[in-house]
C-alpha cells in the first residue's frame, strides 16, 4: 500500500499510471464491513480494504456526465472512502474503458465501477475478456474475482432499467456500499475474422441495428437521436431474407426479416422494450424477429414495442436460444450489427451466451 495526497491506495492502483487517485475526504460509517475480508500481513491480522475503479466517461451525454460525476464525487468519497480505496478513472478516447478495466482485473480490483450511460458499460464489460478468454488478475488466487458496478448517468441507462434501477446515481453508490453480487450473463459475438465481441444488453441485426448506427451521429439531441437515426435508417431500406442456425441445430430460412434483436435484458434504443422475457442470470437469450413490416407498421404499432406487448403482433415471433447464427441470403454485405448500441459491421456473425461469467454488484 502507499499513500497519495493522503489517500491509502491499493496496489492495484499505485501500478496503473493510467488511473487518477481521487483524494478522500470525511469518510462517513459505511456498510462495507460485513463484504471485508481478514488477511495476513507481516505476521498481523489487519482489515483489507477493497479496491474500487470508477471508470468514467466525461463526454458521455454530451458532456453531461462528467459534469454530474464532479458533483457527485464528494459524495462517493464520504460514502465509501471509510472503507475502500477509492480510484478515479477517465476516459480520453473510444475503447479505453476496456483498456482501463482489463488492467484494473489484472491489477486485483475488487469491482469496476462503469459511470455512465450504456456505451460505457458496454467497453467495461467487454474489459472483462481479452483474446477470447475472461481477464484473470496476476498475484491473488483463482477464488478472487472483480465485480461490475454500475452508476448510472446521463440520458440512463437501458440496461439497468431491465434491473428495475431508478436513474439515480445516489442509489446507485447505496448498492456499491452494500456489496451485494449475483453472477449474470453475457453475450459472445463471433465473426469469420477478429477477435469475439461481448454485450450484456441486447444486440440486433438490420433495421433496428441501421438505425442504431445512424443514432450514434446525433447523440447531441438526447432520445431524440433514435427518432432521427430510425427515419434515416428507413430511407432505401429493404426487408432480407436471413438463414439461422439455433442452439446448434439445423439452419431455417426466416424471410423478409425487418429486424432480429438478441436480449440477455429487455430495453433498448432509449426505452423500447424490445425482449420483453429476457432475463440477465436465465443462461440463455430471447430472440425476437420482426418479419415483413413497413414504415406505417411501425408508426401504428410502435407503442407496442415501448410496452414490451408486441409479441401477439403480425409477423413478430419470439423463442429462446442459447446461441444463434445468423447469415445473409444473398451477398449484399450490408446487413448491419450491433450491440449495446455499438456498431460492430455486418453480418454473418454467431451469438453465444456465456452463463453466469460476470460477477454484478447488485
Amino acid at each position: 500500500m502507499i499513500i497519495y495526497q493522503g489517500v491509502v491506495v491499493g496496489v492495484a492502483m499505485a501500478r496503473n499510471p493510467s488511473l487518477i487517485r481521487a483524494e478522500q475526504q470525511a469518510p462517513m460509517p459505511s456498510d462495507l464491513t460485513s463484504s471485508n475480508s481478514t488477511i495476513l500481513r507481516s505476521g498481523t491480522a489487519s482489515l483489507r480494504r477493497r479496491d474500487l475503479v470508477f471508470v468514467v466517461n466525461p463526454r458521455g451525454a454530451n458532456g453531461t456526465a462528467g459534469q454530474q460525476w464532479k458533483k457527485l464525487l464528494p459524495y462517493v468519497r464520504s460514502r465509501l472512502g471509510n472503507d475502500c480505496n477509492i480510484c478515479e478513472s477517465l476516459t480520453s478516447g473510444p475503447s479505453h474503458a476496456i483498456d482501463i478495466t482489463r488492467e484494473a482485473i489484472r491489477e486485483g480490483a475488487d469491482a469496476v465501477i462503469a459511470v455512465g450511460g450504456d456505451g460505457t458499460l458496454h467497453e467495461v464489460v467487454n474489459g472483462f475478456f481479452c483474446s477470447g478468454k475472461p481477464v484473470c488478475n496476476h498475484d491473488m488466487d483463482s477464488s478472487h474475482s472483480t465485480a461490475l458496478g454500475i452508476i448510472p448517468l446521463g440520458t440512463g441507462s437501458d440496461f439497468a432499467r431491465t434491473l428495475g434501477w431508478k436513474n439515480d446515481p445516489h442509489d446507485a453508490i447505496e448498492r456499491i456500499a452494500k456489496g451485494l453480487k449475483s453472477k449474470i450473463d453475457a453475450g459472445c459475438i463471433a465473426g469469420e475474422i477478429g477477435e469475439p465481441h461481448y454485450f450484456i444488453n441486447v444486440a440486433d441485426i438490420h433495421l433496428s441495428a441501421k438505425a442504431g448506427y445512424y443514432a450514434s451521429r446525433y447523440k447531441k439531441f438526447g432520445n431524440l437521436c433514435y427518432v432521427i437515426g430510425a427515419l434515416q435508417a428507413f430511407f432505401r431500406h429493404h426487408n432480407q431474407d436471413l438463414r439461422i442456425k439455433v442452439d446448434e441445430g439445423e439452419w431455417e430460412v426466416c424471410s423478409q426479416v425487418t429486424a432480429l434483436c438478441i436480449g440477455n435484458a429487455k430495453y433498448f434504443g432509449g426505452g423500447m422494450k424490445i425482449t420483453p422475457n429476457a432475463n440477465p442470470s436465465s443462461g440463455d437469450y430471447e430472440v425476437v424477429i420482426l418479419q415483413d413490416f413497413k414504415w406505417y407498421d411501425f408508426v401504428l404499432k410502435g407503442h407496442k414495442l415501448y410496452k414490451g406487448t408486441h409479441l401477439s403482433v403480425k409477423n413478430v415471433s419470439s423463442r429462446r436460444a442459447r446461441s444463434i447464427e445468423i447469415e445473409e441470403i444473398g451477398s449484399s454485405g450490408s446487413i448491419y450489427v450491433q450491440s449495446d448500441g455499438e456498431f460492430l459491421g455486418f453480418l454473418p456473425r454467431k451469438f453465444s451466451i456465456l452463463p453466469g461469467v460476470i460477477e454484478l454488484i447488485c
